[in-house]
This record gives C-alpha cells, structure tokens and sequence, in this order.
C-alpha cells in the first residue's frame, strides 16, 4: 500500500467520526441525571401532561449532556421525564451511541418499558436528537413500540441516513475503511444512507399508524445531509424547518438540540396540540 493511502485511511475515519459529533464533551456522568426534576421515578404524570416524555441522546452523547437544556425546560412546563444511555461499547465511557443501532432500539424498549410500569401509563411520547430521533423509528417497526408511543419528535434526525456532506461517497476510493468503521462504530455505520440498516428501516414506509411524528429540522444542518432526508413521508407527519417558524434562526445540528429553545418550543407544540402556541423568533424568551 502507498503511504499516502496508509495515511488517508485513519483520516477518512477520523473525518467521519468528527462529523458525527452530535453532543458537548462535558464532565457531567450519565449513570444518573442531575437533581433538576428528570429521571424522578416518583413522578406521575398530571391530567394537563398524562403521558411521560422520554429523550433519546444522539450518537456520542449520553443522557445527561445531551439534555442538561431540554430536561429541565420540560421539566418546568410539568412533564415527567426521562433519559436513558444506550448504543455503549466496552471500554468508551460517556460516548454512546455506537453500538449497533437494532440492538440501541432494543435498549430503548426495556427502557420505556420501565418508564410505563413507573409511571402506571400506558403510552409514552419520544423526543430524540439526531440518531435519537431515528433509532426510534426501529423500535415503533421491528419491536412493539408502536403500541407503547402516543408521539415521536425528532431534532435533525437522520431518518435516511446521511451523507455526511458527501463524505462517505469517498470511502470505496479508501480500502478497508468502510470494514474499520463497521469494525470499530457500527452505530456510524448503520447512519450511512443507503446502508443495509436504513435500507429494512425504511423499507415499506416511513412510519407506522397510529403514532404522531413532528421533524424540525435546520437548513444549517451540517452532519445529516442533505437536510431535508431528515423528513418523513405518511400520514400523522408534521416536517418543520426551523428557518420559517424564524428566519434568522442559525442553528446547526448540535445546537438545535441543546440550546436552541425556538426548536424545544416547537417540540412541546407537539407534545401537547391541543395548547399549542406560534413558535417565533420571541419563541426564546418562553
């Protein structure tokens, strides 16, 4: 092998890696959430919010940093929520997210599981970031989440996988990087779009009835790519851009779901229709 190719194959996985970094590398430890109201095991739901929320971290994120903004905003509007760690590979603390995608939605329904028996629902709502707001879909499909999920919200979800502006087209011009990444993340692997995991997710349809599914997505996204795969088509589906509920909103994929309260207020929309509020620029201050 050439060096120059020697070189370019761990920086082709590099690359990747970086572009799918969806959430802050803070020092916060995701065993447990801070004491600001979430993963409280003691929460009942209320007759304004019956159903608890549960939130789905991208990938390399976990459940604290990924919502230390969300959790306590829905927290004070009333909701019982939780967050849970799935997608962990041995020895990776804190980054999640990585392990094979089926496997994470499997994670997923023990943990909402848990979540209906603590709560004594029979539905929960889902809001996921990023990989969090498309592993979901496994589970509604392949694993009886759909009678247990009243809604589904995805912030720059990756439902068709992505292509990471056009960087994964490069790796069978790289060999053996493809195989390294399955190797070493098959979370990253299963993202690409065209990959056999999106392929059986997709196939037959975006979604499944009787769950409700909201997308806001930003033109600014620069991990799922091109932004608008992030929609989904079938009935009960509402696909925003977070650019016409505000124009000079700038968020790209990391900050739409972990500061930008334009896009949390938009979320809580679809949590609760029936109260709903215009989401606008003054959106912020809410």
């Amino acid at each position: 092998m050439l060096p120059w190719r020697r070189l370019l194959r761990p920086l082709a996985v590099l690359t990747l890696t970086a572009a799918a970094l969806v959430a802050p590398t803070g020092a916060a430890q995701a065993a447990s959430a801070p004491s600001s109201g979430w993963n409280n095991w003691s929460c009942k739901p209320s007759a304004a919010h019956p159903r608890p929320v549960v939130l789905v971290h991208g990938t390399f994120g976990n459940s604290v940093d990924n919502w230390l903004g969300f959790a306590p905003y829905l927290v004070h509007r009333g909701y019982c929520v939780y967050s849970l760690d799935y997608g962990q590979l041995p020895g990776v603390p804190l980054f999640n997210g990585l392990g094979p995608i089926d496997k994470s939605a499997g994670q997923l329904a023990t943990f909402v599981d848990r979540v209906l028996a603590s709560t004594g629902t029979a539905k929960t709502d889902i809001v996921g970031h990023s990989q969090g707001g498309m592993m979901p879909n496994y589970y509604l499909k392949f694993l009886g989440g759909a009678a247990k999920v009243n809604a589904l919200v995805g912030l720059a979800p990756d439902n068709h996988g992505t292509t990471l502006l056009g960087l994964t087209r490069l790796l069978p011009y790289f060999p053996g990087a493809e195989d390294l990444i399955s190797t070493a993340t098959p979370g990253l692997t299963d993202q690409i779009a065209g990959s056999p995991f999106q392929n059986k997710l997709n196939a037959g349809g975006d979604t499944v009835p009787g769950v409700k599914y909201t997308v806001i997505a930003t033109r600014y996204d620069e991990v799922v790519t091109p932004y608008r795969s992030q929609f989904l088509d079938g009935p009960n589906v509402r696909n925003v851009l977070l650019q016409d509920l505000c124009a000079v909103d700038i968020s790209e994929h990391v900050a739409i779901g972990l500061t930008d309260r334009i896009a949390w207020h938009e979320a809580v929309n679809a949590l609760d229709p029936a109260h709903a509020e215009r989401t606008t620029c003054a959106s912020v201050f809410d």
